[in-house]
């Protein structure tokens, strides 16, 4: 039996003892350390730019969310996850902020596609959607 027979039957076996453990061993294999890889990649786009801050908030195991602060002031979320092997990055309005989001659908993109350049225009999409306040 190939490697890949081999292990599918693996996870098979193992579905079937245990539910649960499966699945959650299975997302520390798999969903977690791709999430953990967005979370890095969306952290490094603000480099050199000590403006910006993500701030976590309201994380789960499955999704990483942010307020994203820029000099200091809560301005929009930031929300990552893994859906079906897919990268989403969303962004919604937060708690605290006078600034408003045009509706827009979430950025998307194979896992396997994500890189910093990926992050970077997807972040460059939702900060378009942002609504300054008139001053």
């Amino acid at each position: 039996m190939p490697e890949d027979g081999f292990q599918l039957e693996c996870d098979r076996l193992s579905h079937s003892v245990d539910r649960a453990l499966f699945e959650r061993l299975q997302w520390e294999r798999n969903e977690g350390p791709m999430l953990a890889h967005l979370v890095a990649l969306a952290r490094a786009a603000f480099e050199g730019r000590p403006e910006f801050e993500l701030a976590e908030e309201g994380a789960t195991r499955d999704l990483k969310r942010f307020a994203l602060k820029i000099h200091s002031k809560r301005v929009i979320a930031i929300s990552l996850r893994i859906e079906g092997g897919r990268a989403v990055l969303e962004a919604e309005p937060i708690d605290r902020s006078s600034y408003a989001l045009a509706e827009a659908a979430p950025v998307t993109s194979d896992f396997a596609a994500v890189d910093e350049s990926w992050m970077a225009e997807a972040l460059q999409q939702q900060f378009r959607r942002i609504q300054v306040p008139a001053t």
